[in-house]
């Protein structure tokens, strides 16, 4: 059913790469999650009243909300899609993450009000009877929900969407609360133990749950996150791939939306390569990662001197040195300045997030460390992050 919803509705369909096309499959995600969710919840809404059961009405309005979501899903992806103009030269991309932030908030809100009614209803209770129709209405629903979890998952991994992953989740809990629902149903026919009410806080609890990690879900790339590591090893394989680099460092990939990435690097180019050559060669590169992920580029070319055997003897001690204090630190920009009575030995140090030592401790460690092997060598280090 999903790859014939895809073929009727995503024209040209394996270019996800496409803008156009990644907003085509949020349309066909998010329609088809608002006439589901409105035909559940008209549904369990007139089997819950039905029944009297207010497990069975609060499911009801789980599925309005989550129709509401749809509804914000369409627009997030509508306002995506927009071109960027003078405001926003990088696009509305980010838009999908605002809405998808507005969706869990949508969420939030209504499981609150509905644990609230479930919790007033513990204490002012009112009868509820078992219905045939209202289980056959959950059982249908239980099963329209693990068809909508599948379908959202393959669309969110088709197009790499937070907001459609975040609605296959959404679903998978819809799963979760109807069939607690249900069973406490079965429970109270052959017990007599009244657990409708608390059905219901369950079920809000579950539609809170989901409304807190969309949130978190939504929010993180806003923020700003740390680029998946196969992208980064695909993107520094390409450049390496190029007759003529010799290194790649301070890679950044800024995130204005998926399809709007924008990617800066250092490039390190022999020091004798002709300077029109070299020009030359990073247009080259910067045409190819354009070309390849859709998106803007601009690389640094740095010179670094190559066939030193005095740098490199020396580059060979420092990295020994930096590998025994600990294997995730990598140096960068290398060269030494050799004079009468001192050697400078320049580069910069890239340490992670979060590292054990501070940098200052981390700088004269090291500095130390070198000056031990070689009393002319003076360390000038500059200490850096790691960003991807």
């Amino acid at each position: 059913m999903t790859n014939l919803l895809i073929k009727l509705f995503v024209k040209d369909s394996k270019n996800t790469s496409d803008p156009t096309v990644r907003k085509r499959y949020g349309y066909l995600g998010a329609f088809t999650g608002i006439v589901l969710n409105i035909l559940l919840f008209l549904g369990k809404l007139i089997a819950g009243i039905l029944s009297g059961g207010i497990s069975v009405i609060a499911d009801a309005f789980n599925n309005l909300s989550d129709a509401g979501s749809s509804i914000m899903t369409f627009v997030g992806f509508k306002m995506a899609g927009m071109p960027a103009d003078s405001e926003h030269p990088y696009g509305h991309g980010r838009m999908e993450y605002v809405s998808g932030i507005i969706i869990s908030f949508i969420i939030m809100m209504m499981g609150f009000e509905l644990g609230k009614s479930s919790v007033e209803k513990i204490f002012s209770p009112e009868k509820s009877e078992f219905s045939i129709l209202a289980v056959s209405v959950l059982g249908a629903s239980l099963l329209v929900k693990l068809w909508m979890a599948l379908f959202n998952t393959k669309l969110g991994r088709k197009i790499d969407s937070a907001t459609m992953k975040a609605a296959a989740a959404d679903s998978l809990s819809d799963c979760i609360s109807t069939s607690v629902v249900i069973i406490c149903m079965f429970i109270q026919l052959f017990s007599g133990f009244e657990l409708d009410s608390y059905a219901g806080i369950i079920v809000a609890l579950f539609i809170l749950y989901t409304g807190f990690n969309t949130f978190k879900e939504s929010l993180t790339p806003l923020l700003g996150t740390k680029p998946k590591k196969e992208l980064v090893e695909e993107i520094e394989n390409t450049v390496m791939n190029y007759d003529g680099i010799v290194g790649v460092h301070d890679l950044m990939v800024h995130d204005y939306g998926v399809g709007r990435m924008v990617i800066s690097l250092h490039a390190e180019i022999s020091s004798k390569t002709d300077i029109m050559l070299a020009h030359e060669l990073i247009d080259l590169i910067e045409d190819d990662l354009r070309e390849k992920y859709r998106c803007s580029v601009t690389i640094h070319m740095d010179p670094v001197v190559v066939d030193d055997k005095k740098a490199d003897e020396v580059k060979k001690v420092v990295l020994d040195i930096i590998k025994n204090i600990d294997s995730s630190l990598t140096i960068h920009d290398f060269r030494i300045t050799d004079g009468v009575s001192r050697i400078n030995v320049i580069f910069d140090l890239v340490t992670p997030f979060g590292f054990r030592y501070k940098d200052g401790e981390l700088a004269l460690m090291i500095k130390n460390a070198i000056a031990e092997k070689d009393g002319r060598l003076n360390a000038v280090i500059t200490v850096e992050r790691s960003m991807c």
